[in-house]
């Protein structure tokens, strides 16, 4: 008998430690499913840190980073010793310095320079960029900096184009997600990618392609540049397209101050300015 209590005896203590033990790992787990909470609530604030003033970010680092192709000219482009220069980059250029910060430019091609600004390469675009409902739905724009119609070219050699209803099934080369692209397929064109305006025209000059379509003003420097270029612009589109800054959405303060600058710009002679040096004319509207 004395044999059985004390075996009860231990029993009854070890149910207790068990129980213990039960209770301090409830505790634990209870405690590891706040940590989570607070996790959690910290990915929340993570996610809002993601989207926050980008003004801010811009201001305190001392630069705007601006992504831009660097090879379509007179708009972005390099001189002869090298350096980037053309329209929006000294737009882009005074409008940082009115700013108070650095311009620092990001090179890529035109169809990276979306996914560049998507991924927070850079705070926003300046290359031409035209100001599009769909593009409207997912970015933010600054007011329009620039109005050009788009223009039909061709070879030289090409009398069978005349009009833009006359591209349907030929072989129009572009950049595949620019403006331009999308007007060569209204008019059921083939689109053939290429890198950009200058390979464009070399297929035409070639014959690989038989059209490309492009910002008239763009096509009147090609022609100063290379006047032996065998190409032709055969019309002329009646809409004027606009292109402005573009930016991600939610950059709302950091657009009031660059449409601030620009506008400052336009009003101080600034802007007609900078026109005039690249066009000869103010091409604001």
């Amino acid at each position: 008998m004395k044999k059985f209590l004390t075996l009860f005896a231990l029993l009854f203590s070890f149910t207790l430690i068990l129980a213990a033990c039960g209770t301090a790992d409830d505790d634990n787990a209870n405690t590891a499913g706040d940590n989570n909470t607070e996790e959690t609530e910290g990915n929340d604030n993570a996610d809002t840190g993601n989207t926050e003033d980008l003004l801010a970010k811009v201001q305190g680092e001392g630069k705007l980073l601006i992504g831009t192709e660097g090879t379509y000219p007179p708009f972005t482009f390099h001189d002869e010793s090298g350096k980037l220069t053309g329209f929006d980059v000294e737009v882009a250029e005074e409008i940082a310095n009115r700013l108070g910060v650095e311009a620092e430019f990001m090179e890529t091609q035109w169809d990276a320079m979306f996914a560049g600004l998507d991924s927070e390469r850079f705070d926003m675009i300046a290359n031409q960029v035209g100001i599009r409902e769909d593009r409207l739905e997912k970015y933010d724009f600054s007011d329009h900096y620039i109005t050009s119609a788009a223009v039909l070219i061709a070879h030289q050699d090409n009398d069978d184009v005349k009009s833009f209803e006359d591209i349907e099934g030929l072989k129009s080369a572009h950049t595949l997600t620019s403006n331009y692209a999308d007007i060569a397929r209204e008019y059921k064109a083939e689109v053939v990618g290429v890198d950009g305006f200058n390979q464009a025209v070399d297929l035409i000059t070639s014959k690989r392609v038989d059209v490309t379509i492009n910002d008239k003003i763009a096509v009147l420097d090609f022609k100063k540049q290379r006047p032996d270029a065998p190409i032709k612009v055969v019309d002329e589109s009646d809409n004027a397209a606009q292109s402005g800054f573009m930016f991600r959405k939610g950059s709302g303060a950091l657009v009031e101050e660059v449409n601030k600058a620009l506008q400052e710009m336009i009003e101080d002679g600034t802007y007609q300015q900078i026109s005039e040096k690249w066009f000869g004319e103010d091409v604001l509207n």
